[in-house]
């Protein structure tokens, strides 16, 4: 049987300098479990504030507890927000800059959806999928753009996309709104490159995190084994490559996606064709 990755531990291993990301102020969307709560462990451990957020009262305060136990209260901020609404995101930028006074660091990390066929998905549920994952994340960059990074002049955005790179039969709702990410990537990279704000994304394959536990053992076994290092990611080896990107190492790097897959997108078959 396909081997998933085990949970990484609470202390994090890190490749990067000691307090890197200091004076930096980070935006992790979906940030209080899974693969964005790893991403803001990682941030606040290295120095940076970050404010999180969550369609979800209890995922706030988990992980905002989580934080606080790291680098205490003072670099910490979390507020409930659901992207798809552009009030909700304005509200929250605001209350970030308030606290703060300003946004360095953007990861989009927000988002969801479901396996279906896509002639079981519904209309309504399509639109729901695209809604979060691709106007949601617009919603939210831009605001940051207005809002900090564009009158600052500087700025690092880091969308969490998927494994797109074939099409994403399976999630079809999903593919298209990760594929409008990644495009939208390029083409802000361009617009805002004269802003000094660098946009890139990293798309994820099968990653051992509280996301994947509510997808079918089925579903995520056929990933691992049509993974070429057959086995699952971990959500410290998906925030690495976000730190990577928000780091001065990447300074001269944008419009990029980084596929952080084990090498998926390359090979195997992802959806089963009937004979």
């Amino acid at each position: 049987m396909p081997r998933m990755s085990s949970t990484p531990s609470a202390e994090s291993q890190h490749i990067f300098a000691p307090g890197i990301f200091s004076g930096d102020v980070a935006i992790v969307t979906g940030g209080g479990t899974g693969i964005g709560l790893a991403i803001a462990t990682q941030l606040i451990e290295l120095g940076a504030s970050v404010a999180i957020c969550s369609r979800k009262q209890e995922n706030v305060d988990a992980g905002v507890t989580a934080l606080a136990k790291v680098a205490g209260e003072e670099r910490v901020f979390g507020a409930t927000c659901d992207i798809r609404e552009a009030d909700q995101v304005e509200t929250f930028v605001k209350a970030v800059v308030d606290r703060f006074e300003k946004v360095s660091v953007l990861v989009n990390n927000a988002g969801g959806q479901f396996p279906s066929p896509a002639q079981l998905i519904s209309p309504k549920g399509f639109l729901a999928v695209v809604r979060n994952n691709l106007a949601g994340t617009f919603n939210m960059t831009r605001e940051v753009a207005v809002q900090s990074m564009i009158p600052r002049k500087s700025g690092r955005v880091v969308c969490i996309t998927a494994n797109v790179a074939r099409g994403f039969p399976g999630m079809s709702h999903t593919g298209a709104a990760r594929a409008g990410v990644e495009n939208m990537v390029k083409s802000l990279a361009v617009e805002w490159s004269q802003f000094n704000i660098l946009v890139n994304a990293v798309a994820p394959g099968v990653i051992a995190s509280s996301g994947t536990q509510k997808y079918p053992p089925a579903v995520i076994e056929l990933g691992v084994k049509n993974t070429p290092l057959k086995r699952a990611g971990t959500v410290d080896e998906t925030a690495a490559s976000v730190l990577f990107l928000c780091s001065p190492a990447a300074q001269f790097i944008t419009g990029q996606t980084l596929r952080q897959d084990g090498g998926q997108c390359l090979w195997g078959d992802t959806w089963l064709i009937p004979d």
